[in-house]
């Protein structure tokens, strides 16, 4: 019994990625980064960000070694047209969650340094507004459902 409790326990934390942060107030869960084709610039990664404290908190920036830049961006509706925008910061309430999925919020890595294959890895570190960053290690999924225009 206890082998397969285990077993769940493992499983559950593949799903969960816990980031580092003073304070330990967020955690990550499910970081993945759109593979690209090669000579692709540009690929967007999606995650799900939890607020356990009780004051809201906003991602405001980064860096990834696999970009030149990466960029906080979300898809709006305007005039019947789907447009990504660049945004200052991404809001994550206390005690509750953002995510960020396609057709949403998401993290832009442009200038890519490296192609971007399914199973590799992309390390990020995402500055939150008050000076913390979290440190969050994104796999590469192939996304053949994700057909929006990040170039």
């Amino acid at each position: 019994m206890r082998k397969i409790l285990a077993i769940a326990a493992g499983a559950i934390m593949l799903h969960w990625t816990a980031a580092t942060l003073a304070g330990g107030a967020l955690d990550v869960k499910d970081p993945y980064a759109r593979s690209v084709p090669p000579g692709q610039a540009n690929s967007a990664v999606f995650m799900q960000i939890v607020n356990r404290g009780v004051a809201a908190r906003a991602l405001v920036g980064g860096k990834s070694d696999a970009a030149d830049v990466l960029e906080l961006h979300n898809h709006t509706m305007a005039d019947g047209m789907m447009r990504m925008r660049r945004v200052e910061q991404i809001e994550i309430p206390g005690q509750g969650s953002v995510s960020l999925e396609p057709g949403g919020f998401h993290v832009m890595l442009i200038g890519l340094r490296r192609n971007l294959a399914p199973g590799d890895k992309v390390d990020l570190i995402l500055d939150l507004d008050d000076g913390t960053a979290l440190e969050v290690e994104a796999q590469v999924r192939s996304v053949q459902s994700m057909d929006y225009h990040h170039q």
